[in-house]
């Protein structure tokens, strides 16, 4: 998955979305990354359940396309 996917979504955070800089090839979504929730920020979404780039998706009441 990369940072620029359609089905992830809009809400979902990581350190790496961070670093991305003009000009550089767009950073991978890699699983050894601690993921976080833009609504709650922490890890844990609405819902109450964990979010990573997995677990975020339509399925979910919080989920939100980018």
């Amino acid at each position: 998955m990369s940072l620029y996917d359609e089905d992830r979504c809009a809400n979902l955070r990581w350190k790496g979305l961070y670093m991305y800089s003009p000009g550089a090839p767009p950073p991978e979504i890699e699983s050894d990354h601690v993921y976080w929730c833009h609504k709650t920020l922490i890890c844990l979404g609405p819902d109450g359940k964990g979010v990573d780039d997995y677990e975020c998706c339509e399925t979910r009441s919080c989920y939100k396309q980018l």
